[in-house]
């Protein structure tokens, strides 16, 4: 019995870090939520090189109706994939080379039989049509779902959104973020009298029966599901350009027309500042063959890919609130700045799993300060961020659990820039840190990816050792403590912290007015301090997100 005890208390040991995640973000996973998240063989069999996808929107009846076609080729020999479309929406049929296809539904997976083996290496096609109503969004673009709202006037306004939630929710495709298409076609028929604004170009509008209008709509470049749109309305458009690194990028607005003469001053005032600010920092905007669009949408916002989702009101700040709570988050309008990073963090470079979604979101937050740095200095892009820790909870870890379509703690955004800002510090090169910032872009161009490709990225373009930093701020709830004891001129101090042996250097006073690197570790250490440095006047460089704790 104590082997059997002692065995126990091994295994625990060892898969502790493994478990601590699943248990700090209990939640019972169904059927459902594996077949969403997982990348089983019925999904990784084929990889997706384009998409046709052609709906019409009926907005009286809030219903949905159309087609998409997959292009694909066959990464393996198989005769059956998956999928995915909501079970609220029926699929009419599946056609492949002229003839009906059998499926079988589970959930809101599609299986699909083929007649005969996809031999790899095969490029093929098949066309699902569908029709139905829409889940309809409680609180976009949080939950997620379709828009059918009216303008001012009383006009239609419809819109969707759905991170998280799934593309699935409205259209069929395969709904995991591990996959990105490569092109893709958007056709949206539309009352006459309204417009389609959808993500990429704009190539062509066609007069449809029962008065419609189709807008095709082109992406050339590779997209993640969440972020194909549309925005139906009536807008004001108008366009501009940006001199960036790589060129000309184009730049159109879309605005309500009842809001283009607000909109038109308020966005000039941020977007080419921001791009400016962005390609510095981050390298090229990741789409100039699409160009860059800001949309008026309703709902708040969002980071669909070259059409920009802004419901800020044109407002400074969030809302017209400064979440730092230092003064400099009302220098901008919150949403334009925080969306459009994403075109680096989160659609140049998208994760693989949702529960790694932090990599979008730290770095884009992150960005805030960055801008707020290139317009009024590194002391307000500080203060910005350093403010923004208010909102910090800490209540669980900020990877979410893997293979079930499940985000980690909302943390990713305040903490997650934070742990960005932090990791800054221990570099202590600006300009190596830029093209740490530059070279994520670069080498995972218009890629998805895992966290650990970015920490051993960013680990080794750094020379740092910085798998314990990654640990204790993203897999971990709490942040570490530095403990400290203070006499007769000496400084004796430990790292208190959920990782074993974190060891990692920190800036302290150990002289007033300044601050100096030490090397902590879990064990105690000690060393010589300035007689003006007191119990009292210890601090830590608050640059560094740590708590500080005088013990006796």
């Amino acid at each position: 019995m104590k082997k059997l005890l002692y065995s126990l208390v091994i295994l625990l040991t060892t898969t502790g870090s493994i478990n601590a995640q699943l248990l700090q973000n209990k939640k019972n996973f169904s059927r459902a939520d594996s077949l969403r998240g997982t990348l089983t063989p019925l999904r990784s069999c084929y990889d997706i090189n384009y998409y046709h996808l052609d709906v019409k929107v009926d907005i009286p009846n809030k219903f949905i109706s159309g087609t998409n076609e997959f292009k694909f080729t066959a990464m393996q020999d198989f005769n059956k994939l998956q999928f995915d479309l909501f079970s609220n929406l029926k699929v009419d049929k599946v056609v492949y080379n002229g003839s009906e296809l059998p499926f079988k539904r589970e959930f809101n997976a599609v299986f699909v039989s083929f007649p005969k083996a996809i031999k790899k290496g095969t490029k093929e096609s098949f066309t699902v049509f569908y029709s139905g109503n829409p889940v309809i969004a409680r609180n976009p673009p949080w939950d997620g779902g379709f828009m059918f709202n009216k303008d001012k006037s009383g006009n239609p306004w419809v819109s969707v959104a759905c991170q998280g939630f799934g593309a699935s929710s409205w259209w069929p495709n395969k709904d995991h973020q591990s996959d990105e298409v490569d092109s893709m076609m958007i056709s949206i028929s539309v009352p006459k009298d309204l417009q389609d604004v959808s993500n990429g170009r704009l190539r062509s509008i066609v007069q449809k029966p029962n008065g419609y209008a189709q807008y095709n709509w082109f992406v050339d470049n590779p997209i993640n599901n969440y972020n194909v749109t549309l925005y139906i309305g009536k807008y004001a458009h108008w366009t501009d350009k940006f001199a960036g690194e790589k060129g000309k990028l184009t730049l159109d607005y879309w605005a309500l027309k009842e809001d283009s003469t607000l909109a038109r001053p308020h966005w000039d005032a941020d977007v080419k500042p921001m791009l400016k600010s962005f390609e510095h920092w981050f390298g090229p905007y990741p789409f100039y063959e699409d160009g860059y669009k800001l949309v008026q949408a309703p709902h708040l916002g969002m980071e669909h890919q070259s059409a920009v989702a802004y419901g800020n009101d044109f407002k400074m700040g969030y809302k017209g609130s400064d979440l730092s709570g230092s003064g400099w988050g009302l220098k901008f309008d919150f949403i334009t700045i925080h969306e459009s990073g994403h075109e680096w963090f989160g659609n140049n470079i998208t994760t693989k799993d949702i529960a790694d979604m932090w990599v979008h979101e730290a770095f884009t937050n992150y960005s805030e300060s960055l801008f707020t740095e290139s317009r009024y200095g590194k002391e307000a892009g500080s203060a910005y961020v350093i403010g923004i820790r208010n909102n910090i909870k800490n209540d669980k870890p900020v990877i979410g659990v893997y293979d079930v379509n499940h985000e980690g703690s909302g943390d990713m955004y305040y903490k997650g820039a934070n742990l960005v800002h932090l990791i800054r510090q221990l570099i202590g090169n600006d300009e190596k840190f830029r093209g740490i910032l530059r070279g994520l872009n670069k080498t995972f161009y218009h890629k998805t990816v895992t966290t650990q490709q970015v920490e051993d990225y960013i680990a080794k373009q750094s020379g740092l050792k910085l798998d314990k930093v990654f640990d204790q701020y993203l897999r971990k709830v709490n942040i570490p403590t530095l403990e400290y004891q203070i006499d007769n001129r000496k400084l004796k101090y430990r790292w208190v912290a959920g990782v074993k042996d974190f060891d990692m250097p920190v800036k302290v006073s150990l002289k007033p007015g300044s601050f100096t690197f030490i090397q902590p570790s879990t064990d105690w250490k000690t060393i010589e301090i300035d007689k003006g440095i007191t119990d009292k006047t210890f601090k830590a460089d608050p640059n560094f997100y740590i708590n500080l704790k005088s013990v006796k």
